[in-house]
């Protein structure tokens, strides 16, 4: 692994060299990363996800990016902090002996996808602790990035689970980020929509939110169309941008550098929070994109280049040994480290076969998102955007 200069990189990969989009960009952050070992026991049992968690800290740990971070110690939230977005009816019931045959276990969105776990309640408060905790690193300036890929769980929602997700650490995030900052971008660039972060603030003009995913019927969640832009106040705050299978990354990073920038500039948040799910990897089995790691590297580059205090999640990634590929290929160029393709040895180096290597080739999928059916898609979204209110 070698140092290089990290403003080149970042440039580099983000398409932006001699581009005045590059503003206050600090050559070398303070990057966090949430870290305890119950915070990887807990991840680690996340419905068809488990162990991920552990591959994703060995591999970090493997090709020593986790010597150029400042270690950011968490716990599980207490019940306070809990109820600034969940329902105390929802928040009890974990609490209790949970049976699925108990019809309020419907009720509360535990079922086929959120099955009851032991200790339910502890296991949501752990998980919410970590990006709680990487956000009060922001507020604090004890640091200017903070990466917690143990979390970014967007579907669940205020009063129940849902999508693999029982606490929506995302919104509790985002809470104590606007202690200090009056306005929050969130991103999101899973390939289901964020739906539960954009219910959250549909109404507000606090928090803006962006989600680049796939919008197709019977595709969960069933929400993000591009005329659904939020409710009330919060009118033209929500921005979705709705892609068709097979999606590259060419067109990936075409659609999010342009949106981006025109939210910038309508929105002007103080600080960023970004879920980068990795179910829009080639071959996911949850997914339909067909994207590299590179895809997701530039994307967080270009929100590097705005020099922002920013929190950079985890979230979706059914192909474990892909989405660990990913989640270290985002921190090495948050680092500006370029990293060798062989994979270290190390604990959880049988799962990269038979390449054990750290680069993800995209399939033979065809990108059905034509240049015309971009061109109309984001002539409807920067309409959208037009129509934000000077008002914030």
């Amino acid at each position: 692994m070698a140092a290089i200069n990290r403003e080149n990189l970042i440039c580099e990969l983000s398409g932006l060299k001699n581009n005045k989009q590059i503003v206050q960009f600090d050559v070398k952050p303070k990057i966090g990363y949430v870290y305890s070992s119950y915070l990887i026991q807990q991840c680690n049992r996340v419905p068809n996800l488990t162990q991920r968690a552990s591959l994703v800290h060995h591999l970090l740990e493997s090709y020593g990016l986790l010597e150029h971070v400042l270690s950011l110690t968490c716990d599980k939230v207490n019940d306070d902090v809990m109820r600034g977005f969940h329902s105390s009816d929802y928040l009890d019931f974990l609490k209790g002996d949970v049976d699925i045959e108990d019809e309020s276990s419907e009720e509360f969105g535990l079922g086929y996808d959120c099955p009851p776990l032991e200790n339910l309640y502890d296991f949501i408060a752990m998980i919410a602790g970590g990006s709680v905790a990487g956000a009060k690193a922001l507020v604090s300036g004890s640091v200017d990035v903070a990466v917690n890929f143990c979390g970014g769980w967007h579907h669940a929602q205020r009063d129940g689970a849902s999508g693999f997700c029982y606490v929506n650490d995302c919104v509790l995030a985002i809470l104590e980020l606007e202690k200090k900052f009056k306005r929050v971008l969130y991103i999101d660039l899973d390939i289901h929509h964020g739906d539960g972060v954009e219910n959250a603030f549909a109404y507000s003009r606090k928090v803006f939110t962006l989600s680049l995913h796939k919008y197709e019927e019977g595709y969960f969640p069933g929400t993000g169309a591009v005329q659904d832009v939020g409710l009330g106040q919060g009118r033209n705050y929500s921005c979705n941008v709705p892609l068709r299978d097979g999606a590259c990354d060419e067109t990936f990073i075409h659609v999010f550098q342009t949106v981006l920038q025109e939210v910038m500039v309508r929105f002007h948040p103080e600080a960023i929070v970004c879920q980068c799910g990795a179910d829009g990897l080639a071959n996911d089995p949850l997914g339909t994109f067909n994207l590299t790691s590179d895809a997701y590297a530039r994307c967080t580059a270009v929100i590097q280049g705005y020099g922002l205090p920013s929190l950079y999640l985890g979230g979706g990634g059914y192909h474990k040994a892909n989405a660990s590929r990913c989640f270290t290929t985002i921190l090495a160029s948050l680092l500006g480290e370029k990293l060798s393709t062989d994979i270290p040895e190390h604990d959880y180096f049988d799962w990269y076969g038979p390449s054990f290597e750290l680069d993800i080739s995209k399939g033979l999928r065809r990108d059905e998102n034509s240049p015309e059916y971009i061109r109309i898609l984001l002539q409807q979204v920067l309409g959208n955007l037009k129509l934000i209110s000077s008002e914030s």
